[in-house]
């Protein structure tokens, strides 16, 4: 991770340990992907309990999930710093770039 934007040159890390939160927003990204994934499944196959698709969905969505991992992290770095920098306009006029 650079240490500052280089269109805006804002700090990327607040304080130590900022981006530990993108844990929980790549955790949310990976069980949304689940439930639309099994939704789709279940509404593809016609998912009972008295067949066995759920142990054909679950090895394939987490092959899925491993396969797509690195974009998950990246979009749930994207996604915090989203929360805490929201485009302050201000911020970027009154500080100079070093």
């Amino acid at each position: 991770m650079v240490e500052r934007c280089a269109v805006c040159s804002q700090r990327t890390e607040l304080e130590p340990g900022f981006y530990h939160g993108t844990g929980y927003v790549s955790y949310a990204l990976t069980v949304g992907f689940s439930i639309v994934t099994f939704v789709i499944w279940e509404l593809a196959t016609g998912y009972t309990f008295k067949n066995k698709e759920l142990f054909w969905w679950l090895p394939i969505n987490a092959g899925v999930i491993i396969l797509m991992q690195p974009w998950l992290m990246r979009l749930s770095r994207i996604i915090w710093l989203t929360a805490f920098f929201n485009g302050d306009d201000e911020y970027h006029q009154n500080n100079t770039k070093i």
